[in-house]
């Protein structure tokens, strides 16, 4: 294995559109179970690390919300497209080194390699979580379509052909993400337990 502490006891792997939530469903597990049980792993991070040490760009900026990002978005996912190409664990191995609490969320799958990579290094453990919004919600939220990244593999790779362990509906209407994490928590919390 990659530089690793040691091997998780359960890996949640989530996916989701952009503003559909995912940070904050997968911050909301990490405040529950602690950060000593559990970890949150970006894989946009590693990505987004290296775009920018590659091409001279503020590491910060990039990793934040606002408008400096969304001008990189595009050429970035192209650059993480040939990454992938060429090695489709290459961010999964970055994120991954040095992990030591037993759970481990994976807050942003974007393309089915991803999954696999996952899959396949820990095939017992891993679990898949897809965050669901409206297009209403997501605008509400500052999102609106951009040409080369809303329909590109970054955002629709997961749209289809997966079987979700569990889909959170992240919509004011919906039951109380409290109430959908229920069986996810209970898992991590036994998963954690017997490690």
């Amino acid at each position: 294995m990659e530089d690793r502490g040691s091997e998780p006891a359960l890996v949640l792997v989530f996916s989701g559109k952009r503003k559909s939530g995912k940070d904050y469903v997968t911050d909301l597990i990490q405040n529950r179970l602690g950060s000593d049980v559990c970890c949150v792993l970006r894989l946009s991070g590693p990505l987004k690390q290296q775009y920018a040490q590659e091409h001279g760009l503020d590491l910060d900026e990039l990793l934040g919300p606002g408008p400096y990002k969304e001008q990189y978005r595009a050429d970035m996912i192209l650059w993480g497209e040939t990454r992938r190409r060429q090695d489709p664990g290459f961010f999964c191995r970055l994120v991954t080194r040095g992990v030591w609490q037993p759970v481990w969320v994976v807050s942003d799958a974007r393309r089915l390699s991803d999954l696999q990579w996952f899959w396949s290094e820990f095939p017992r453990q891993t679990r898949c979580v897809r965050v669901q919004t409206s297009e209403e919600t997501r605008k509400q939220r500052g999102w609106s379509f951009t040409a080369g990244v809303d329909d590109a593999e970054s955002e629709c790779g997961l749209d289809s052909g997966v079987e979700f362990d569990w889909i959170i509906v992240n919509e004011s209407d919906a039951p109380s993400l409290e109430e959908q994490l229920k069986p996810i928590l209970k898992l991590a919390e036994e998963a954690a337990d017997q490690r």
